[in-house]
């Protein structure tokens, strides 16, 4: 009997849930409450070049941050591939990631969404790793088949730490992503030419996400609030060597990172030359009228090179991140030989940028930032780059596209450090 009862004793202290050891004190902020954590949502399967990926998200127990995504070409029986000029990121003509509610979080080609973004905006990444291409999850293409290159990248909807999360707990009120896939050919999609079948891809999602504080009823801050970026052309188009200031659409709310991208009429960034190819010698952004920096071009490029980490793009119509002896984006056959080694991370061509996130630091420092010098904005606003003159085009008239860092607080917008 001593022995028996021994063994249903011990039975029932197995069945008993383990205590949970990592519970904090009450009091504090939400991180402090809160653990990192990743869900897998789908993956997609044998997509076709041209076909339009919306599969339903799940839920995850907490709130959301961001979805990671990763992309492999799968050979189709090409013979012979070029690579298109912005580089395996244009592999989607457009992304768009909304809310629960419709409210715009991305609405981008793939080049903007899964390249720039993280680039640029300081909400992935740190140093070299804010390029997607020096991510030790990139891999090079084939030039005679098209395939076997694979890239990840983020989308992200936190902006500093904590801030700008949506609920990923109820599965009614989960973010949607579409993603249209480029047609192949395409100049600037990820392959400019193909002989033979085009590859098929497999897209993989994952949602980032802070778990529900265990213990303590806390909430991150400032939920409802919104980080949004949305790519949209400015008016007037440019004359080569125009002079006049371009308008930037309406904006309204706070402005993170203010990009300008110089296309001409072929669709493509414009190229490397005197600062570059179309871009003015001296630029002015202006806010109201008032210009707000009047600069020197090569100083600009300076003020991204130390604010985000970014150097001088590399070549014509470079998507501007050196490999080794190759270039990836450049063009041409051969665009995409050489091996990973260099972390060089340039700046794309026929692309600038101004960041407000560098408060407290001359530099971005991921999701380290106070929300001080953001750029408040209103319906009113307007924002406007200025030439005097414009560069000279190849092929004009040049279009200015605006892709703008934009938050939109839930109530009023929560600066400093000590709120997450």
């Amino acid at each position: 009997m001593a022995s028996g009862s021994g063994t249903a004793q011990a039975g029932v202290a197995a069945g008993r849930p383990q205590p949970q050891t990592t519970v904090e004190s009450p009091g504090g902020p939400f991180i402090r409450h809160s653990q990192d954590g990743r869900r897998t949502m789908y993956t997609a399967t044998g997509v076709a070049n041209g076909g339009l990926i919306a599969n339903p998200m799940v839920a995850s127990p907490g709130y959301n941050k961001g979805y990671r995504v990763k992309v492999t070409a799968v050979s189709g029986g090409a013979t012979a591939a070029t690579y298109g000029t912005d580089g395996l990121a244009a592999w989607a003509s457009l992304v768009t990631l909304k809310d629960a509610f419709g409210t715009p979080i991305i609405v981008a080609p793939g080049f903007h969404a899964f390249y720039l973004i993280p680039l640029l905006s300081g909400q992935f990444g740190i140093d070299e790793t804010q390029s997607i291409y020096n991510l030790p999850s990139y891999a090079l293409g084939s030039t005679t088949t098209g395939a076997g290159w694979t890239f990840s990248s983020y989308l992200p909807w936190e902006f500093a730490k904590a801030y700008g999360l949506i609920s990923g707990a109820n599965a009614s009120l989960l973010p949607t992503l579409q993603v249209n896939v480029a047609a192949i050919p395409s100049s600037t999609g990820a392959l400019s030419a193909i002989t033979g079948t085009a590859p098929t891809f497999t897209f993989e999602v994952y949602a980032d996400f802070y778990w529900l504080p265990q213990g303590v009823a806390v909430e991150p801050p400032g939920i409802g609030t919104t980080c949004q970026w949305v790519l949209q052309p400015c008016n007037p188009t440019i004359s080569s060597g125009g002079t006049y200031p371009i308008q930037f659409p309406r904006l309204g709310g706070y402005l993170t990172t203010i990009i300008a991208e110089l296309r001409e009429s072929t669709g493509l960034r414009c190229t490397e030359g005197s600062g570059d190819t179309g871009w003015p010698l001296e630029p002015r952004l202006l806010v109201d009228g008032v210009p707000l920096v009047d600069t020197d071009i090569q100083f600009l490029f300076d003020d991204m090179a130390i604010g985000m980490s970014v150097g001088s793009a590399n070549g014509a119509l470079a998507q501007g991140l050196t490999f080794g002896t190759g270039v990836q984006g450049s063009g041409g056959a051969n665009n995409q030989t050489g091996s990973v080694g260099s972390v060089a991370v340039q700046r794309p061509a026929g692309v600038t940028a101004f960041t407000r996130k560098t408060a407290m630091q001359q530099r971005l420092m991921g999701l380290l930032e106070t929300g001080e010098t953001f750029l408040s904005t209103n319906p009113g606003t307007q924002i406007e780059l200025a030439g005097y003159p414009w560069g000279t085009l190849t092929s004009p008239p040049a279009t200015l596209n605006a892709f703008v860092g934009q938050v939109v607080p839930s109530g009023q917008l929560i600066q400093g450090l000590p709120e997450v």
